[in-house]
């Protein structure tokens, strides 16, 4: 796995080199001491793998993560703080290690990337799993049930380790991060716009241009109740979409 290190204290940095010398798939491409250092060397080796502190001069972890938007590889945090935890799972982290990172702690959180990347690659090698519009699926949220048909959810939204379903007037909730959910959504019909959404196709009314060469969608509601949300679709996947929608 290409494995960036994003931290500025230089010693933290050889520690965690250190200890990963004892992980032979963890192939360190880079390091970097700062956000706007990481951005580079991200376009320039597209990792697998971030380890990223939080707390850094200029840009902080998540700051990074927002820059980067759709190209952002697996990453586990790396911190001295533990306030950070909550919302290190909203932008999606596999892991979330505190320091001084004790080895067994280390094995557990490269573990958990291992199995993403295999569910990853299982999902590429058989596209017959992906799930389709005419797919049902089992949502159970707190008391509520639903057995609703994929093509019915127009919208699926990012809440950390939860994922939200919008279809007709509902929104409930399941437990799966929405890159897991990728994975196994169609990708002729459901498409990723931005970190925290992936939008049905068939439920677009109205494309319009948007900040930095981004597009706004505008979807249909579920019914006349349900206010139309605007998604923002980021200015690289807006190269995707023109790409995926044209003739």
């Amino acid at each position: 796995m290409k494995t960036i290190i994003v931290d500025d204290e230089r010693l933290a940095r050889n520690e965690l080199k250190r200890l990963l010398e004892d992980f032979p798939k963890i192939n360190i491409v880079a390091e970097a001491a700062n956000a706007d250092e990481a951005i580079e060397l991200i376009n320039e080796h597209n990792p697998d793998l971030l380890f990223l502190d939080i707390q850094m001069p200029g840009k902080n972890g998540f700051e990074l993560l927002e820059a980067i938007e759709d190209r952002v590889p697996e990453v586990i945090f790396t911190t001295a703080y533990d306030e950070y935890a909550l919302k290190a799972f909203e932008y999606n982290a596999l892991d979330y290690i505190m320091k001084p990172i004790d080895t067994a702690r280390l094995a557990e959180a490269i573990q958990k990337v291992e199995s993403e990347m295999k569910r990853a690659e299982t999902a590429v090698q058989h596209p017959e799993s992906y799930l389709g519009e005419n797919d049902q699926v089992f949502v159970k949220d707190g008391e509520k049930c639903w057995f609703v048909k994929l093509g019915k959810v127009r919208l699926f939204e990012s809440m950390g380790n939860y994922v939200r379903l919008h279809f007709e007037d509902q929104k409930p909730m399941i437990l799966k991060s929405l890159n897991s959910l990728e994975e196994r959504l169609d990708p002729k019909i459901f498409f990723r716009a931005n970190r925290k959404h992936i939008i049905n196709l068939n439920w677009i009314d109205k494309i319009e241009p948007w900040f930095s060469g981004g597009l706004l969608v505008t979807l249909k509601g579920g019914d006349k109740a349900t206010p139309l949300e605007k998604i923002e679709i980021s200015r690289r996947q807006s190269i995707k979409f023109k790409d995926l929608m044209s003739l």
